[in-house]
Order: structure tokens, then C-alpha cells, then sequence
């Protein structure tokens, strides 16, 4: 018992010391609810709520989104180049993370643009059509924005192949580390493209051009959170 109360005791220590850290990204869910209704509106501004049936995914991508309607008992599936944007409620642990990571941060609360943050403080994840550069190959795929409120400038974008860094684990919660090692990421109307750890430090330039507000975040991958935030707030 004391040992929980003292790893309760330091998870809340790091929360509240994290909402004065960098800007922080959302977390990449994996697992989705199959209970609570799931959002999907389709490029002919058809909009579909239902419960999530089947995601199938391939190479990390999602291929196909079955849904079960609100009200029937038919489902319904959809390829990437059908779907506009989704929401999709993360389940059991993801859940936990991607919201514990948008509450940390007041910054990320009510954002004015067009998503619906009330969702995303729900806890579910967004997902766009967008176009994606995968080698030298263009594709219409799904993909997850994990910087919903700030995303003026540049959308960033979870990569389900990335690998992190070293985290700190108290009791089994994972409490620090564990940054990303690649992200994809969408300038303008370019196609995205995967940033890696190794190549920030050359693409930062080309990533936030001449804003002075991110001068001194464009060495470290750890600042790229931050940069991300600043370049959206401060250089527009």
C-alpha cells in the first residue's frame, strides 16, 4: 500500500511539472472501442455514426473501416479514399495515455479551429485523408493527428512503425521518455512525409523557415514538439 501511495504521489508530481514542459503531442491509439459510437464523415459530406465493427489494417495502414449504423443491424465498410475524417474512441489503455496527454497541457484545451475538440478531450482520436509519401510512392491513407490543436502550420502526424526512446516506468506506468522516433508530417498542401530522429536536425529549415521563435529548437528531436507549437502560435 505505501508503495502505491508513493508512485501515485510521483505520477502526480510529473503531471503537474509536465504542463509547464514542451508542447505535447497526442498519443497514437492502436486498439479502438467496439461500444462506444465512432464519427465518420465521408468526402460527400455524408456524416456516420455507428459502433466500430472491423479495422483492418496493412503494413500499419488502415485498409478498411466496418461500422454497425446507430439504429441497424447492417454493416458498412469504407476504404481510406471514401472517408474525409473520423473519430474513433481508443480503448482500455490507449485511452488513458492520449487523454492524460491532452489534459497535461491547458495550451491544448478548446482549440479554434474546425476539429471537435470536445471529442478529443473524450479521448478519441482523429483521423484525415491525407496524402502520404511512402518511399517514392504517393497514397491516400487514414492518419491519426496528434497535434489536434495546433496544427496551423504543419500536421504532424502518429506513425504506427515508430520507434521510441528510452522511457522511466514507476509500478508498470510508463511516467517519462518514450518519445517517438519518427513522425509523418504534412507542410502546406504537400504530401506527408515520415521525419525521423536522425534527420530533424536537416529538415528543420526546410520544416519552419525563418521563425524566430523556434531559432533554438531546431537541433534537438526532443524540442520538436515544442517547435511545432511555436512555429503554429507564433509564426503565422
Amino acid at each position: 500500500m505505501k508503495f502505491e501511495k508513493l508512485v501515485m504521489a510521483f505520477v502526480v508530481i510529473f503531471l503537474t511539472a509536465n504542463v509547464a514542459m514542451a508542447q505535447k503531442f497526442l498519443q497514437g491509439a492502436f486498439t479502438f472501442s467496439k461500444k462506444k459510437t465512432s464519427y465518420i464523415t465521408l468526402n460527400n459530406g455524408e456524416t456516420v455514426e455507428g459502433v466500430l465493427w472491423d479495422l483492418d489494417r496493412k503494413k500499419g495502414n488502415i485498409e478498411e473501416v466496418t461500422i454497425k449504423k446507430t439504429g441497424s443491424k447492417k454493416k458498412t465498410t469504407y476504404e481510406p479514399k471514401d472517408i474525409k475524417h473520423m473519430y474513433l474512441p481508443p480503448s482500455g489503455w490507449d485511452k488513458m495515455g492520449k487523454a492524460l496527454d491532452f489534459m497535461n497541457d491547458p495550451r491544448q484545451w478548446g482549440a479554434d479551429n474546425e476539429l471537435d475538440s470536445e471529442k478529443i478531450k473524450d479521448g478519441y482520436a482523429y483521423f484525415e485523408q491525407a496524402e502520404v509519401k511512402i518511399k517514392k510512392k504517393t497514397m491516400t491513407l487514414l492518419m491519426q493527428l496528434v497535434n489536434p490543436s495546433f496544427e496551423e502550420n504543419l500536421k504532424v502526424y502518429f506513425d504506427p512503425y515508430a520507434k521510441e526512446t528510452a522511457s522511466l516506468g514507476v509500478g508498470g506506468l510508463k511516467v517519462a521518455g518514450g518519445i517517438a522516433k519518427s513522425y509523418f508530417v504534412q507542410k502546406g498542401k504537400s504530401p506527408a512525409f515520415k521525419l525521423e530522429k536522425k534527420n530533424y536536425k536537416d529538415e528543420a529549415s526546410g520544416l519552419f523557415g525563418k521563425c524566430k521563435a523556434v531559432k533554438d529548437l531546431k537541433s534537438k528531436w526532443s524540442d520538436f514538439e515544442e517547435a511545432v507549437f511555436k512555429h503554429a502560435k507564433e509564426c503565422n
